[in-house]
């Protein structure tokens, strides 16, 4: 999701702030960071996180995904990808 309002497949993101972005615990996102990095998903490195398979990651994700983009989409429109996109056309 991130990925989709900076519109870049690198950004800066510390394993603490996204921790307190999702509520839970630092050392679980290190978890489920290791874990999409063995799997070459992600590469990370000192609070600098970049995408190696963007499609792999949504595949790899829960509903909770759908689900973000659309509370995100009812709250504060459409991501900055897909405004730039109506643009275009």
């Amino acid at each position: 999701m991130t990925r989709q309002r900076v519109g870049d497949d690198h950004f800066n993101l510390t394993h603490e702030f996204l921790a307190y972005m999702l509520g839970v615990r630092r050392a679980g996102v290190t978890h489920a960071a290791l874990s999409l990095h063995v799997q070459g998903l992600i590469d990370y490195r000192r609070g600098a996180i970049t995408l190696l398979d963007p499609s792999g990651l949504r595949k790899a994700s829960c509903a909770c995904y759908v689900r973000g983009n659309l509370i995100y989409q009812r709250t504060m429109g459409p991501a900055r990808s897909a405004r730039r996109r109506a643009i275009v056309q």
